[in-house]
């Protein structure tokens, strides 16, 4: 129970939850849109629950992400696409998801709208997951992503644009983008971190 949990009542009590409807038609907004489910065990030193992205894929093959994906017609909210994603990809049922609170969604360079949704789950839950989506899933203590000698800040190029881009490098696994980005506001409201993204993850790059 969260109740016991300092960080994650932190987290409870730092973050909105409003669980608001898609607020426009799909296709009617300016950005494809997509949820995230952040999950973080409930234990003493919580875990955040990553997967290495499958090497097939089109977009971010190989990657660190959290379970999520597009919206779908049948999606009422953006929690409900980030606990649909988790239950097809990790195997995670919403029964098991506590809704701790929600970011302002992030604009990738990808051009999507990312709404992230932090939640609580049981710690070691039994997860089935979905290989044709991740090559594998792990949990990382997400005091650890509140480490500054592990986080920097690179510039990038499209051609058009620079941007500094977020990376965490996570033993042999460089986790970056908006997962980073994710992480970074997160390590922040947990922990106070104090790290600095250098940019507006509510507007376009």
């Amino acid at each position: 129970m969260i109740e016991d949990n300092a960080i994650l009542q932190r987290i409870d009590k730092g973050l909105p939850l409003h669980d608001h409807k898609w607020l426009s038609p799909m296709g009617d907004g300016q950005w494809p849109q997509a949820a995230v489910l952040v999950a973080l065990t409930d234990e003493a030193e919580p875990q955040v629950l990553l997967g290495r992205r499958a090497m097939h894929l089109h977009n971010h093959p190989g990657e660190i992400a959290f379970a999520g994906g597009k919206r779908e017609l049948t999606d009422v909210s953006p929690w409900q696409t980030a606990q649909r994603e988790a239950m097809e990809e990790v195997g995670l049922p919403a029964s098991v998801i506590h809704p701790l609170g929600e970011f302002e969604p992030l604009i990738t360079r990808t051009g999507f709208e990312v709404y992230p949704c932090v939640a609580s789950i049981p710690a070691a839950p039994v997860l089935v997951v979905d290989t044709d989506e991740f090559e594998s899933v792990f949990f990382a203590p997400l005091a650890a992503f509140a480490n500054a000698g592990i986080y920097r800040l690179e510039t990038m190029s499209d051609g058009r644009v620079s941007r500094k881009v977020p990376h965490y490098q996570l033993g042999d696994d460089n986790v970056w983008g908006v997962t980073a980005a994710i992480l970074v506001m997160l390590a922040n409201v947990a922990y106070d971190a104090g790290l600095d993204l250098q940019r507006n993850w509510e507007q376009a790059p």
